[in-house]
């Protein structure tokens, strides 16, 4: 094998490699050999049939095997003799076409993964923001509970509904005076300014009364699920059964036997831990932004501009998935776009890229070169989470990730950097400051709006600005014309 440097240019390495034509034939003959050993043909024993004759019947498939295999072993010998780290897949482009008897010529274009000092790595020293559980924190955070333990009681037939009372309702809708499908219902208590029915709805039934009649007139959104109704005008009739005002219920035993606890001391207890768990979630949140901040500003080096493309195209991605779902905008207005049209907006969607390309680099050599490690159980335990997403389809899942070493390895990397983290962490020299849990929360709530800041400029990148509508959806049949629909959870991937 024979290379020849064509180009180093920073990250980008191009080679000129030549096989011999001997060597090629070797090889050839070798994978015929494996073939006679298996293969069945006519009028010869297995493993006697000549080699003449299997160039005949299988060349054709040899010659693929042949190209493929050695492309891998010479690429590979290649990297090994220069020492060479491959970010992504290397080009190949063959020179001319293969032919028995002539050389192997082909260029190799490959970006490498820079090299990263981190022997004398020395974790930074970092504030860390820690809040203490309050009586007013528990006290304030039972209450919430108390809160969204509201029922509802009868009023009197002549009072009026008013904006966080529920009214009793039976109600048909028709669009062009025709019923539509999930547009009735009968009993159903819709608490006015819940914002469970479409915009409008709600508003026009608040200072009914027991006994009243109410034509509804609503407007579908634009995104409605439900193309036929999207965008329609609508006409409900709707009855008023009764008028019934809200009932908080009260902060005492019966509360904490309501929600399993045998005293109202336990309640109390449990939610001062969870409250203790959330604060400790926050300060390392904080703390973790706090420590990539030092790292992307005390390392610099080139990154691979493909895996800068690669996260470039993801964070556009997530833009668009979240314009569309929440209705500023339509699959169609992002037609033909792979990135926005704003050119201010494409360079700070690329920084962002650029950084989170640099900091896990950094983080996964930090992480090799103290042999930090993820074992089994813990892909395992992320598998079993991933699972449970997926109720019914538990065993599809186990074997999907079984089968595909690249899902295990995407599921691997975030607990790789997780560790990664922790590792820095234990020796960084942290000083302890005291907040409140109220500060704590806007500390990190600056972060994510920090972070989801591509998202905030979305609006601007479509075609087609048009007002946000609430997403909408219909229920069963004769349940509630136009529920609003939440949606899933999502698991987020590692800011940086």
């Amino acid at each position: 094998m024979q290379i020849e440097e064509l180009l180093v240019d920073g990250l980008k390495h191009e080679y000129k490699i030549t096989v011999p034509a001997k060597d090629l034939d070797e090889r050839l003959d070798a994978i015929l050999l494996e073939f006679r050993a298996t293969a069945k043909i006519k009028g010869f024993r297995p493993g006697k049939a000549p080699l003449s004759l299997l160039r005949r019947m299988h060349g054709e498939r040899a010659q693929g095997q042949l190209l493929s295999e050695t492309m891998q072993e010479t690429s590979a010998k290649l990297f090994e003799d220069k020492n060479l780290r491959p970010a992504l897949r290397p080009d190949v482009d063959m020179e001319g076409e293969f032919a028995l008897g002539k050389d192997l010529e082909y260029k190799l274009s490959v970006e490498v993964l820079p090299t990263i000092e981190v022997d004398d790595f020395k974790a930074p020293s970092l504030e860390r923001c820690v809040a203490e559980v309050s009586d007013k924190n528990v006290a304030e955070f039972v209450e919430r509970i108390a809160g969204q333990q509201k029922s509802f009681k009868k009023a009197p037939k002549t009072a009026k509904a008013a904006d966080g009372d529920a009214v009793l309702i039976n109600y048909v809708g028709r669009v062009d005076g025709v019923e539509f499908d999930g547009g009735k219902g009968e009993d159903f208590q819709l608490e006015l300014g819940s914002g469970m029915f479409i915009p409008g709805f709600e508003e026009q039934l608040v200072g009914s009364k027991a006994g009243d009649e109410k034509i509804v007139k609503v407007t579908f959104p634009e995104n409605y699920q439900s193309d036929d109704l999207a965008g329609k005008d609508a006409e409900f009739t709707v009855d008023v059964s009764e008028v019934r005002k809200p009932t908080d219920a009260k902060v005492d035993e019966d509360l904490a036997k309501n929600m399993g606890f045998e005293t109202l001391a336990e309640l109390k207890d449990s939610v001062k831990g969870q409250l203790e768990t959330d604060n400790a979630s926050l300060t390392r949140s904080h703390l973790k932004r706090a420590l990539l901040d030092e790292l992307a500003d005390k390392y610099t080096f080139d990154v691979p501009a493909g895996m800068v493309d690669l996260e470039f195209a993801q964070i556009w991605e997530q833009i668009k998935r979240d314009a569309i779902s929440s209705g500023e905008a339509k699959a169609e207005d992002f037609e033909g776009m792979d990135a926005p049209a704003d050119k201010d907006e494409a360079d700070e969607f690329r920084s962002i890229a650029e950084r989170r390309v640099r900091l896990g680099l950094l983080l996964s050599e930090i992480g090799v070169k103290n042999d930090v490690q993820v074992n089994q159980e813990e892909v395992n335990r992320r598998i079993i989470e991933e699972a449970r997403r997926f109720p019914g389809q538990e065993a599809q899942v186990f074997e999907y990730f079984q089968s595909n070493e690249e899902a295990r390895a995407q599921l691997r990397a975030p607990i790789f950097e997780e560790k990664v983290v922790d590792f820095v962490l234990e020796s960084a020299n942290l000083k302890d400051k005291k907040v409140s849990r109220e500060e704590l929360e806007a500390l990190v709530r600056a972060i994510d709006e920090e972070e989801a800041s591509p998202a905030k400029t979305k609006k601007k990148t479509a075609s087609k600005k048009k007002a946000p509508a609430k997403k909408t959806t219909e229920k069963k049949a004769a349940a509630k014309p136009a529920a609003k629909k939440k949606a899933p959870a999502k698991k987020a991937a590692t800011k940086k």
